[in-house]
């Protein structure tokens, strides 16, 4: 999440909705506008910009079951909740080995996991990815479901993945 001079997150909002909602603030009395309009235009000319396209890119490295290339796309200090664990959050796993980790168990469980029907949106620091997820657990039975991964960007890179799917039971195996 981008973290201004004054110790705020932004509330979500893009680059310069957050340098408008700071000032609104009133942050402008403990830093003056000139600074926190600086802050800002350095952001917008050094930051990398995740697109819709970056984001089908990360879709593809996950259907070529590619840790190496996931992880390209993710910050040093990323971190990774799943759809579903023992947490309200499913599972957390924060750092690059830990999420590279949690990444590779989803091909363990379900060797032929595919994601398809991808459709990115992308709105400042954040996006989403709605998607169908399908694979075979290993007592054949078969998993198909909706899902979602919401993102938080961080200088060009995908800092938080929050996955969420449809809770459905599995499909009987083929005969």
């Amino acid at each position: 999440m981008l973290q201004g001079p004054w110790g705020h997150a932004g509330l979500g909002a893009g680059l310069a909705e957050s340098a408008h909602l700071a000032l609104a603030l009133g942050c402008q009395a403990a830093y003056p506008a000139a600074l926190v309009c600086n802050y800002f235009l350095e952001r917008l000319l050094t930051t990398a910009t995740v697109t819709e396209s970056t984001l089908a890119a990360f879709s593809e490295a996950w259907n070529r079951h590619d840790v190496e290339g996931l992880m390209s796309f993710m910050s040093d200090d990323c971190v990774f909740m799943t759809a579903g664990g023992p947490e309200a959050c499913g599972a957390r796993h924060v750092g690059r080995e830990a999420v590279a980790k949690a990444f590779a168990g989803a091909w363990s469980a379900l060797p032929d996991a595919h994601w398809s029907n991808g459709v990115h949106f992308v709105q400042g620091d954040f996006g989403v990815s709605q998607w169908t997820f399908t694979g075979t657990a290993a007592d054949g039975s078969r998993v198909e479901t909706d899902g979602v991964d919401i993102f938080t960007f961080k200088d060009g890179k995908i800092a938080v993945k929050n996955a969420f799917r449809k809770a459905r039971p599995n499909l009987p195996a083929a005969k």
